[in-house]
């Protein structure tokens, strides 16, 4: 299950936070394994994520998947499945934290948000497929989740 893909993670209570990569890999039939472990890390239960994950993957989801998810398809599982574990929404805090990540990590900006969304989730891990795995930020630490336990 899950905890295979957090070796050493002392409780299930502890938060994970999910970038934008995991929730498209959802919908991703041409890579099953990755599909699968992506579905897990959501049904987990202790998944999270921020506004700022919920736009990007509407963005995918009608610009870049063939075909496009259809609007009333997207809105749904919006407002069904990502609001309710929606916890970071903008603030001037999170953009401040966000503008030092990024001076302190050379991350871009956008990533650097993510990071600091993570953060402020209180998530002990960030689960991402493009951020440097094994890196910690703080009391944060950055996984890739399809690289294996």
């Amino acid at each position: 299950m899950w905890e295979d893909l957090i070796p050493g993670m002392s409780s299930m209570s502890d938060k994970v936070f999910v970038d934008t990569n995991i929730l498209v890999y959802c919908w991703n039939d041409d890579q099953p394994e990755k599909q699968n472990r992506a579905e897990d890390l959501l049904s987990s239960g202790q998944a999270v994520l921020s506004w700022q994950v919920i736009q990007e993957f509407c963005n995918v989801a009608r610009n870049k998947f063939q075909p496009a998810i259809p609007i009333p398809v997207l809105d749904q599982y919006v407002t069904g499945f990502l609001d309710p574990i929606c916890a970071v929404y903008p603030s001037r805090g999170l953009w401040s934290q966000a503008l030092q990540i990024h001076a302190s990590t050379q991350y871009a900006f956008y990533d650097a948000l993510i990071v600091a969304s993570a953060i402020a989730s209180g998530a002990c891990i960030l689960f991402s497929e493009d951020l440097q795995h094994g890196r910690h930020v703080d009391r944060l630490e950055i996984r890739n989740p399809f690289l294996g336990p």
